[in-house]
């Protein structure tokens, strides 16, 4: 998924092939991992709500990934192979909902807006001596409140199999500077080729989904402490301006402001997919 630390804990997920019987709809719960985390891919036979406090979340869905930070949550339906990351430290809040008794129809992977209300009833129902009717209560709001987020923040991977080399040596590594030029040279194919195979699989040129997915991991690079200007030499950026700027075409605002609002009201930004599309 991404160019694993050295400290990373990779963690296969043992689950059941059918939904453990329970008296409630919803199960709640939180950890915090002391090294960047990995969780191998896997599926649940019941809907996940993960979300993150302090760090982010970055998960694959087949040629999806998607990146959550504070103030998000990601919704991952039943039967949905995934594999996820969480950086260091982050408090890691997940809840399972039972597909029979939960009135939502997310049927794909969806990024969900972490209201501090949706927060706090999730905390309450992470308690064991709730009464069946408090639980009841709380579930019922629970499924009131629960939205899609505006930003959904997702990086279309190309499924093209002619640069799919390309795809995955910049998922290892988005620093990689190589222009279009090279990168076709080195693929044996024209630059035509690749442009179009980009613009066809993603909607994006090469150029756009190259800053995307810098953006993706600058978001990882940020929730762990990293400064701006650390963050912009990592990916490759010339100089702290530069990595801005392209934050902000992707984000509609800059990384102070964007993890500023993260520690209140959420920012109000532009779709940052639909913005770099018309970029």
């Amino acid at each position: 998924m991404w160019l694993r630390e050295a400290d990373t804990v990779v963690r296969r997920v043992e689950v059941p092939a059918e939904p453990v019987a329970a008296p409630f709809a919803i199960t709640a719960g939180f950890r915090i991992p002391r090294v960047p985390t990995e969780w191998a891919p896997h599926a649940h036979p019941v809907h996940e709500l993960v979300w993150v406090r302090g760090g982010t979340l970055t998960s694959r869905v087949e040629d999806r990934v998607f990146t959550v930070s504070e103030g998000h949550g990601l919704w991952m339906p039943a039967g949905t192979v995934h594999g996820g990351r969480a950086t260091a430290g982050a408090a890691f809040h997940d809840a399972f909902f039972a597909p029979d008794r939960t009135p939502l129809a997310f049927e794909e992977p969806k990024a969900i807006a972490m209201t501090p209300l949706l927060e706090s009833l999730l905390t309450h129902l992470s308690r064991t001596d709730l009464d069946p009717e408090a639980r009841a209560r709380a579930e019922s709001v629970v499924f009131d409140v629960l939205r899609p987020s505006e930003r959904q923040f997702t990086l279309q991977l190309p499924g093209d199999v002619r640069i799919a080399a390309l795809a995955e040596a910049l998922l290892d590594d988005p620093a990689d500077s190589r222009s279009l030029e090279e990168w076709a040279r080195c693929l044996d194919v024209s630059e035509r080729t690749v442009t179009r195979a980009f613009r066809r699989s993603t909607g994006l040129s090469f150029a756009q989904w190259r800053q995307m997915l810098r953006v993706h991991r600058a978001l990882a690079l940020l929730a762990e402490g990293f400064d701006v200007t650390t963050v912009s030499e990592t990916l490759g950026y010339a100089q702290p301006s530069s990595f801005i700027a392209a934050f902000r075409r992707v984000m509609g605002t800059t990384p102070g402001a964007f993890f500023g609002a993260a520690d209140g009201a959420s920012p109000d930004v532009r779709n940052p997919v639909s913005h770099v599309q018309n970029s």
